[in-house]
């Protein structure tokens, strides 16, 4: 126990050691177009890593995509196929609290020093990617573009295995796709970004549908018919086998547990029965089936079905922070990224499944570009008041513009404003000791879930 403790030291001293340049790598990406505003192009991306000899095709890529459970989904892939022993990169977005949570290498997030030497490294030839684009009268590599890069660029230093990659925004252009996926996953697809990716689901399914490449294999989820058709017709097009939710595979049951939850998964090979899943919600047992399926069909085209070990050990020990996690039992204060209303809609569910609590307050903050109406009504059927706060984002909806559209969608003593999260979360944690049975909701932003979370540590919430 000793030696554990001396390298657990050494490995904090070395962190810090790195901790200055890390943070000046990030301050260098924030510099650039932010991810309020990404570019529909691939080829500024596909130049990028061209200079540096093409690091995403290193190893093999399962690539992610959908409207809600992207990031859940994916951390259960990953987990499942580290579980198998393969050593797995995995990018994900947003971040909650530090940037190096979107790149993990064996399920941990990349050290500061592997953060910040790739940084270095890469940074000339982002430079001269900046200099063509700039010439050609074209904006410089985005954030999300430069960060894009430099996660092919610590998985191929790594080197690593497998890259699972999560998807920042839709699919056909989203720089991720510069990357060739052997399997290209669909979590549930709805209305969301319509500003980016279209109107109806239709059109956002299409463009979600780019990530699927010739001859690869399409695992998704159950999907509205608009967007089914979409992606039966781009698997027709590039060749493509599809193994679809329902049909395929299937979650067969879910039972509330200590934790979570116990699941029964039909996969494409194999049955797996009484799995421990440390996650609430009946879309988290959906998501699981997914992952399961896409691992089956990453590891042997879905012929050969999982070990019961692999299995045991990949869902059981997957974590999906910001997402229906628990910060704080006494008072009970759970934080969910739902920040749409099919989100807010399994969210809500979840809520009256797995908790037993006669009231909710929410501690809300929503961005200007989301559906805050449909938000709202989605969880006002089972939150008894919201808090309307502004969260760390410039896009962030003001606190008492949300206040009184709570007002409006619910009644008149539902909708409380607060200038500072801080005292919109002391005020909902004071309300929720105040009887028994209540608890707290924080949600509709994931920069708000972020500052939650960080602040339940400093302060150390029980």
């Amino acid at each position: 126990m000793g030696d554990d403790i001396d390298d657990d030291a050494g490995a904090a001293a070395y962190e810090a050691e790195y901790q200055e340049q890390a943070d000046e790598a990030y301050r260098e990406l924030l510099e650039r177009i932010g991810e309020g505003s990404p570019q529909p192009r691939l080829d500024p991306t596909r130049r990028a890593v061209e200079l540096l000899g093409d690091p995403q095709r290193s190893a093999p890529v399962v690539h992610i995509t959908g409207t809600n459970g992207k990031t859940s989904t994916s951390r259960m892939i990953e987990s499942l196929l580290r579980a198998t022993g393969l050593k797995t990169g995995l990018l994900t977005s947003p971040h909650l609290i530090r940037v190096n949570e979107r790149i993990m290498i064996d399920g941990r997030p990349v050290t500061n020093e592997a953060f910040a030497r790739n940084w270095d490294d890469i940074t000339p030839y982002l430079l001269m990617t900046d200099a063509e684009l700039i010439a050609n009268d074209e904006e410089p590599l985005t954030f999300f573009e430069a960060l894009t890069v430099l996660a092919f660029a610590i998985f191929a230093d790594a080197p690593v295995d497998v890259m699972v990659l999560e998807v920042g925004m839709g699919g056909e252009w989203d720089s991720t796709n510069v990357a060739d996926g052997q399997v290209a996953v669909f979590t549930p697809i709805a209305l969301d970004h319509q500003a980016r990716l279209g109107s109806t689901v239709a059109e956002i399914a299409r463009t979600k549908a780019g990530i699927i490449k010739p001859s690869a294999s399409v695992v998704t989820a159950m999907q509205s018919i608009e967007a089914l058709d979409e992606l039966r017709a781009a698997a027709r097009l590039d060749e493509a086998t599809m193994s679809i939710e329902a049909l395929d595979f299937a979650l067969e049951s879910t039972t509330v547990a200590v934790g979570g939850q116990l699941i029964d998964v039909r996969g494409r090979a194999g049955r797996y029965e009484g799995v421990y899943l440390p996650l609430y919600g009946d879309h988290q047992a959906q998501n699981a089936a997914v992952a399961l399926a896409s691992v089956e069909t990453f590891l042997g085209d879905g012929t050969v079905a999982l070990a019961d070990d692999i299995v045991l050990e990949g869902l059981g020990t997957v974590s999906s922070p910001g997402r229906l996690q628990l910060i704080g039992i006494d008072p009970t204060v759970l934080v969910d990224a739902a920040h749409n209303p099919h989100g807010a809609r399994a969210l809500a569910a979840a809520l009256g499944e797995y908790f037993d609590f006669d009231e909710w307050t929410a501690v809300i903050s929503i961005l200007s570009d989301k559906d805050a109406r449909g938000i709202i009504r989605e969880l006002a059927p089972v939150v008894e008041q919201f808090y309307a706060t502004n969260s760390l984002s410039d896009r962030a909806i003001p606190h008492d513009q949300l206040a009184e559209l709570v007002r409006e969608l619910t009644h008149e003593d539902a909708g409380h404003q607060f200038a500072h999260a801080g005292d919109a979360l002391a005020r909902a944690r004071e309300w929720a000791v105040e009887r028994p049975r209540r608890a707290v909701l924080v949600t509709g932003s994931i920069t708000l879930v972020g500052e939650a979370i960080a602040r339940a540590a400093a302060e150390g919430w029980k």
